[in-house]
């Protein structure tokens, strides 16, 4: 366990309140307690000490001051977020010197709160463009503890929750005292890239405003190793790939050896921008030019930490046939598929030469930084998935292990002539030493993720979860998932609360979401959604056309568990039936999408004009149903947009 909690003091709040050992920061509407934050502290952590008053006032009536700087006088009672010097001896037996990457402190006694993590930052170099649009990011942090402390004590100790984004899915508990006995508890995340559970939801990535503040909430946005925002478009290529048109005529050598004696950057060469060109990486020189680019990155952004030495894409193809770097392969290793220019053949898996090639970027990094935590990210990509026999990663190289393994655990590389699977090959990589690895599967879209059917496979996901974790999991990478959050919502939460900690128990985390969210229907909505999961898993299991898992039948029991949930609700608070509105708007989708999809097989078999008239009819429904890129309001779909952007629903195409 990375976590634990000591309560000072036995019993309930009414016995704490007799003897004096109780902090109260609300009673009835009166606020007792102020937040105190340093001048000095950054700006996400400044806001997100005015989150905590919003919330504070939301739960318990009345929104405390915020105070920038040490007051004088000293208040009787306090909040204070973020660490300053002060509450070394309001807290003489607290521990504020924190050990771990994003650790987070929440500790109170009778007098003060404090709500502290570990924070890094340059204040000198606090601004990043943001990867997609440029723009620029005021206030980045190495380490966000602090604020992810905050986001922690909300959940955690004022009770709220955000199911998905918006005003419906905010839910609150109201209380007219808000107050703690004294207790302390650290945690300190295992996974420390989550972002990557949304991959689009980047600040200034136009593509995921509609999950931004929701991520950040959920404390997936402001992790310690969020590489997109340092403006490396993958973790694909290295700087030398992109830099095929400057560097191949002087430099012909960083370039991968063909079997026809040429250095042509094949099949990369004659690519925009050149990402698919491969290179010499037993090459000294290579490495050489390699730390040159890194520093060059480090003038630009001095706050980056991680840096590519990763395999490029279309990554079976080109790679180099010189005596040095064939000499890096494991002749043991099991065969792939490799192909060059006019050639195609069965070739032993990369991995090696590729984790040969990151340890030499690896120790050049250490050796010109060795006061520096940085590291070198490395591409288990196609036929380098199998773990490296001869060569273990160095302690300072992340592997991202990029396969289609996401929920189903048997799911088998079809690309291994023994059969095994991704996740095996995940845990080998472990088994050879790898210290960091990132979960990143290339998800397929068997359920029907892409087309915002209700893929929601809660089961399957918690335990490929458990294995990646069990197996050095320090970072998630997940192929879009394209924000349908009334078909698909539950298992974003659930992926968001796992990322987070992923030691707690999953289905504890949807019935919790099932009664904050539905109430005395919590029942019904439980039934609804393990309905969806079965219906999913069914359906990928016996690889079945979509209508034939979506039949009437599905319908017919999906829409009476919806009936019986209304039914029950119609006394209750509004919130809930806006939240069975959202629920039902997703079912409706599903039905409507179903249909379209059997119309088109259906088409495409006979061409018959009147079944085009009635899809034609049907894509404008669905348009009307679908969001587009930018927009922020979750009651809409969000889908691929191979799906959704004129392609698959284009009429003209019939």
């Amino acid at each position: 366990m990375r976590h634990g909690m000591a309560m000072c003091v036995a019993g309930t709040v009414l016995l704490m309140l007799v003897n004096g050992c109780v902090l109260t920061l609300v009673d009835k509407g009166v606020s007792l307690a102020p937040i105190i934050v340093s001048k000095d502290a950054p700006p996400f952590t400044r806001r997100a000490a005015d989150e905590l008053a919003t919330y504070i006032e939301k739960v318990g009536g009345v929104k405390p001051k915020v105070i920038e700087g040490l007051p004088d006088p000293q208040p009787e009672k306090a909040i204070w977020v973020g660490f300053q010097p002060k509450l070394k001896e309001l807290f003489p037996k607290t521990d504020f010197d924190f050990k771990y990457p994003e650790e987070i402190l929440i500790a109170a006694n009778d007098r003060n709160l404090a709500i502290v993590g570990r924070d890094r930052w340059d204040p000198q170099h606090m601004v990043v463009k943001a990867n997609y649009s440029g723009i620029p990011i005021e206030g980045w942090q190495q380490e966000f503890g602090t604020v992810n402390a905050v986001y922690t004590f909300i959940q955690d100790y004022l009770d709220v929750r955000w199911l998905w984004p918006g005003e419906t899915g905010e839910d609150i508990i109201k209380k007219e005292t808000i107050a703690f006995a004294p207790f302390e508890y650290r945690y300190h995340p295992q996974i420390r890239s989550r972002f990557g559970v949304f991959w689009n939801t980047c600040i200034g990535d136009p593509r995921g405003t509609i999950s931004l503040d929701w991520s950040r909430l959920q404390r997936l946005l402001l992790d310690s190793s969020n590489f997109m925002y340092r403006g490396l478009p993958s973790g694909h290529w290295t700087g030398l790939s992109l830099k095929w048109k400057e560097l191949h005529k002087t430099h012909p050598e960083y370039y991968a050896l063909q079997p026809d004696g040429t250095r042509s950057g094949w099949p990369g060469a004659d690519m925009p921008c050149n990402e698919w060109s491969k290179l010499c990486k037993s090459n000294p020189a290579v490495w050489d030019e390699w730390l040159k680019d890194v520093e060059e990155q480090l003038k630009e952004d001095p706050a980056r930490t991680i840096f590519c030495g990763g395999v490029v894409d279309n990554c079976r193809s080109g790679y180099c046939v010189c005596s040095n770097c064939l000499a890096w392969d494991a002749p043991e290793a099991e065969l792939r598929r490799l192909y060059w220019d006019g050639l195609s053949l069965e070739y032993v898996a990369m991995s090696d030469r590729q984790t040969r090639f990151a340890n030499q970027l690896a120790r050049k990094l250490l050796e010109r930084y060795p006061d520096k935590d940085y590291k070198v990210f490395l591409t288990s990509y196609g036929p380098s998935l199998p773990a490296p026999l001869k060569n273990k990663p160095d302690d300072n190289v992340i592997v991202l292990h990029a396969s289609s393994w996401f929920a189903e655990m048997d799911e088998k590389d079809p690309n291994s002539p023994v059969g095994t699977t991704y996740s095996q090959e995940f845990a080998d990589w472990a088994a050879a030493g790898a210290k960091n690895l990132w979960w990143r599967p290339n998800m397929s879209g068997y359920g029907g993720k892409d087309f915002g059917l209700p893929d929601v496979p809660f089961g399957r996901f918690m335990e490929s979860l458990r294995h990646a974790v069990k197996n050095n999991c320090t970072g998630i990478c997940l192929s879009v998932f394209d924000h349908s959050w009334p078909t698909q919502g539950p298992l974003y939460y659930l992926m968001a609360q796992l990322a987070w900690n992923p030691d707690q128990d999953g289905y504890k985390i949807l019935d919790d979401y099932y009664r904050r969210g539905f109430g005395p229907a919590a029942g019904q909505l439980k039934a609804y959604w393990t309905l969806m999961e079965e219906t999913r898993n069914r359906l990928v299991d016996g690889k079945l056309a979509y209508w034939k898992a979506y039949d009437e039948g599905f319908f017919k029991r999906a829409s009476s568990l919806l009936d019986e949930a209304d039914a029950i609700l119609g006394k209750e608070p509004e919130i809930y039936r806006k939240r069975m509105a959202h629920v039902r708007f997703g079912l409706d989708f599903t039905r409507l999408m179903v249909e379209t999809m059997e119309m088109k097989e259906q088409y495409k078999a006979g061409k018959d004009i009147k079944i085009a008239d009635r899809l034609r009819e049907d894509f404008k429904k669905l348009k009307s149903m679908i969001d587009l890129p930018g927009a922020k309001s979750p009651q809409y779909m969000r889908i691929a947009p191979s799906v959704s952007q004129d392609n698959w629903m284009d009429p003209n195409k019939l």
